[in-house]
C-alpha cells in the first residue's frame, strides 16, 4: 500500500485546530484527507458569546454539509469517513464558559461539545494555566472534573499548569488529555511538557496530542515535517503507541490580531507571552498536506499499524472511552 492509499484508507484525526473557519478551511480539510478534527469554538469567551459561536458554527456546518458533519459520537467519526467528509467536533480551550455554574457543562454536552480544556494559560475558577504561579485544582474545579466525568466530556490539560494538570489527571475517572503539546526535552517552553508529566498522564491512562506550533519547536520557524515527527516519536518513546496522537494547532487564515487576543490574559488584559511569526513546519503548512505527515512517518521507518494508530485509531479509541459511544 502507497502513502497516499494508507492515509485515504485511514482515520485521520486532528486533535486541536483553532483555525478561522470558513468554506476555504473546509475544502482544505477534505483535500488532506481529515476524518475529524477537535475545532475550537471558546477560548476567552463567557456563557452567552460561546453560545451565540455555537450557533454561528451550526449555521455554517449546515451551510457547507457538502463537505462537513458535526461529531457527537465516534459513530459519527466512522459515518464521516464513511461519506467522505471531514467531521467537526466542538470543543473549548478554556474552562471559563462555564461560568461558575456546574449545570453549564451538561448544557453545552448537549448542544455538541465532546473535549474541553480545564485553563487557557491563566487562572480562572477551575485551576491555572501554565503562564502563571500554579495554585492547583480548586474545589469547584473538581466538580467540573466530576460532571464532565459524567455527561461524557473529556479533559483537556494542554494550557494547563503542571500542578493543576496533575490534580486533574489523579481527580478524573475517565482519560484526560494534553490535546496539542511539545516535549520540553526537545525545547524548554512554558507551553511544553516534561518527560515527566508526559509519563505521567500516558500511566494514569491519558493521551497526547503532539502540535507543531513553531515557537514550541527547537527550531522555530525554520522547522519541517521532519522535525515534527521526530517530536512525534519522542513523545511515543515516553507514553507508547496507543496513548498518542496528532493535535496540530493550526492557526490557518487568522492574522496578527487574532493572536494578539490569543496571548494577552482574557484576551485584554496583560501580555503573557509572544509568538513572534508564526510559520508551520515546512511540508505541512496548511491543513491540505496532512497526507505528508502519513508519508513522512512511514519513510522514517514507522509501521503502518502504528502510523494508523497515530493519524486517527487512538484519537478515536480514548474519545470512545471517554464519550462512552
Amino acid at each position: 500500500m502507497t502513502p497516499a492509499d494508507l492515509h485515504n484508507d485511514a482515520i485521520v484525526i486532528d486533535g486541536l485546530i483553532i483555525a478561522k473557519w470558513n468554506r476555504a478551511l473546509f475544502e482544505d480539510m477534505r483535500k488532506g484527507g481529515l476524518t475529524a478534527a477537535n475545532c475550537t469554538v471558546s477560548v476567552w469567551e463567557g456563557f452567552q458569546e460561546t453560545v451565540n459561536n455555537i450557533v454561528a458554527n451550526q449555521q455554517l456546518i449546515r451551510d457547507n454539509a457538502d463537505l462537513v458533519i458535526p461529531v457527537r459520537t465516534t459513530d459519527d467519526i466512522h459515518a464521516a469517513k464513511a461519506q467522505g467528509k471531514t467531521g467537526i467536533i466542538f470543543g473549548f480551550q478554556n474552562a471559563h464558559a462555564f461560568e461558575d455554574q456546574v449545570g453549564y457543562v451538561e448544557v453545552f454536552k448537549q448542544l455538541g461539545v465532546g473535549i474541553v480544556q480545564m485553563c487557557y494559560n491563566t487562572q480562572n475558577l477551575v485551576g491555572t494555566g501554565c503562564y502563571e504561579r500554579d495554585g492547583g485544582l480548586s474545589g469547584f474545579g473538581r466538580e467540573i472534573v466530576g460532571e464532565m466525568n459524567r455527561v461524557g466530556m473529556m479533559c483537556d490539560l494542554s494550557h494547563v499548569g503542571s500542578k493543576t494538570s496533575e490534580e486533574v489527571i489523579l481527580a478524573s475517572s475517565k482519560p484526560v488529555c494534553y490535546s496539542h503539546c511539545l516535549p520540553s526535552g526537545l525545547k524548554e517552553h512554558p507551553r511544553n511538557k516534561s518527560d515527566e508529566e508526559l509519563r505521567f498522564i500516558a500511566d494514569h491512562g491519558g493521551f497526547v496530542g503532539v502540535t507543531m506550533f513553531a515557537p514550541f519547536l527547537a527550531k522555530g520557524i525554520d522547522s519541517t515535517i521532519e522535525d515534527y515527527a521526530e517530536a512525534i516519536e519522542y513523545v511515543m518513546n515516553i507514553v507508547g503507541e496507543d496513548a498518542i496522537g496528532i493535535g496540530t494547532d493550526f492557526t490557518q487564515g487568522h492574522g496578527q490580531e487574532f493572536f494578539e487576543w490569543l496571548t494577552h490574559d482574557k484576551g485584554y488584559a496583560r501580555r503573557l507571552t509572544r509568538f513572534g511569526e508564526i510559520v508551520n513546519p515546512l511540508g505541512i503548512r496548511t491543513v491540505g498536506e496532512f497526507p505528508n505527515l502519513t508519508e513522512t512517518l512511514l519513510n522514517r521507518g514507522m509501521p503502518e499499524q502504528v502510523v494508523r494508530k497515530v493519524m486517527g485509531e487512538n484519537w478515536t479509541r480514548v474519545l470512545k472511552d471517554v464519550w462512552g459511544e
